[in-house]
């Protein structure tokens, strides 16, 4: 009978090793070490030994495909990852590093996940596994924990261990997409790692580069994430990596060697922000700061999926965005009544972007995760809201009266609106009400 969440297991042949099926071994339980299959005169047994630090062999590797998927609307609108690329999660202190990693590794559309504790604290990764335990599967029903694989390496442990565990992520992480599965790798955080590979370079007496690194640091951060990547595997099938590499940056210094290197090596960067965590904007991901090389690949996965406007309106929520940061600092030297019309305008489309769609609750049951359909009418009321602020206020509404309005029907859908059609129709209304303001203007124009 099968297990709720439980994926289904493949009993691997050593690379290489190919020929006539001579035996097998009748089903039934049996030990890790027992003999499953022979073929051509050689055991196949159900665990395999693989130096973790040599990438697992596989046919060819293919051009990005689907995005992954993470339920996180800042990063599936606006900073995508194709499933098989890398991201950094770079952030100081308190900017919501590991409630965001979390929260991809429950609601991400990987088979598995594979979590790497590199460095941490024993108590958090000892409430890690226990809420781990506990935590259900929204994709499957049954329990995260059953494909989801937890290296622990704490900081009191050997500085060697910390050194190895990123490498034993990735090697977990090759063995199930040999299986097939799209797999994705989770390490907090690659800092920790890069301070093993200092001190053990130290040790060595190998001559110290910027900050005390070595001098192979940027090679190790390569090779680490080279790993990623989609594939056709020794097998035939398809299968695929995706790294996810928290980066904690000391006293927040974003131009630190791990940081900076870590940034020519990814797909994509999740800036996190403190300004952004200190307002309680979560997730704090940065859209000044934040960057994704996949954005065209998604753009034409979605227009194959029946979504041919998703470039667009991610083009147009930066363009805001851009312009609302821009305007804010002028804002800040001569008051928001010292600005024209449409420039105020832009403030509250900026103000709409960032508190109806780029914040999200963890703690919401409604708004924990959102689906592509639910993510683009969210996008779509937004930008329809905004664009027509923009049009009252080109056409003479005082800017006042916009600023005014009760946006909070649109605002609050993100947490009530479970459906698209329920965004739809919050948005529909604040439509409605704002339509009212030309109505002064068309009875003076009539008269």
């Amino acid at each position: 009978m099968a297990v709720p969440g439980r994926i289904r297991y493949r009993v691997l042949v050593p690379p290489g090793l190919g020929g006539v099926v001579e035996k097998v071994r009748e089903a039934g339980p049996a030990p890790a070490d027992a003999v499953i299959a022979t073929v051509s005169g050689t055991d196949v047994r159900m665990t395999s030994a693989w130096p973790v630090r040599r990438p697992r062999p596989y046919r060819r590797r293919l051009d990005a495909g689907p995005p992954l998927l993470t339920g996180q609307r800042v990063v599936d609108v606006l900073f995508p990852v194709a499933k098989g690329g890398s991201c950094a999660v770079p952030g100081g202190f308190g900017t919501g590093k590991t409630v965001l990693l979390q929260q991809i590794t429950k609601w991400c559309d990987a088979d598995v996940i594979v979590y790497v504790g590199c460095g941490e604290r024993g108590n958090e990764l000892a409430d890690m596994l226990g809420e781990l335990a506990d935590l259900g599967d929204p994709r499957s029903g049954g329990k995260l924990s059953a494909r989801t694989v937890v290296i622990a390496n704490t900081s009191n442990m050997p500085m060697m261990a910390r050194e190895a565990s990123i490498y034993s992520a990735a090697c977990v992480a090759e063995h199930f997409r040999d299986m097939g599965l799209d797999v994705v790798v989770v390490a907090d955080s690659t800092s920790r790692w890069a301070e093993a590979l200092r001190e053990f370079a130290s040790r060595n007496g190998e001559l110290p580069a910027e900050e005390g690194y070595p001098a192979s640091l940027a090679s190790a951060l390569a090779a680490f994430y080279e790993r990623a990547g989609r594939v056709r595997t020794s097998g035939g099938s398809e299968g695929s990596v995706t790294i996810i590499g928290a980066v904690s940056p000391a006293g927040g210094d974003m131009t630190e060697p791990v940081t900076a290197y870590t940034q020519r090596f990814v797909r994509g960067l999740w800036t996190l922000d403190r300004d952004l965590a200190y307002a309680r904007h979560y997730p704090a991901v940065s859209w000044t700061g934040s960057f994704s090389r996949d954005a065209a690949v998604v753009a034409a996965w979605h227009a194959a999926a029946g979504d041919a406007g998703w470039a667009e309106r991610r083009s147009r929520l930066a363009a805001l965005l851009a312009e609302a940061d821009r305007i804010a600092s002028l804002a800040e030297l001569m008051g928001v009544a010292a600005l024209p019309p449409r420039e105020r305008a832009t403030l509250v489309a900026g103000r709409l972007i960032r508190e109806g769609l780029l914040q999200q609750s963890a703690l919401s049951p409604v708004d924990a995760s959102c689906d592509v359909t639910r993510a683009a009418a969210l996008t779509g009321a937004i930008l329809q809201v905004a664009e027509r602020c923009l049009q009252l206020a080109g056409s003479g509404v005082p800017p006042g009266a916009i600023e005014d309005q009760d946006f909070s029907p649109v605002l609050r859908a993100r947490e009530e609106a479970g459906t698209p059609e329920a965004v739809t129709a919050r948005a529909r209304e604040v439509l409605t009400r704002l339509s009212q303001l030309e109505r002064p203007d068309e009875d003076k124009e009539t008269a």
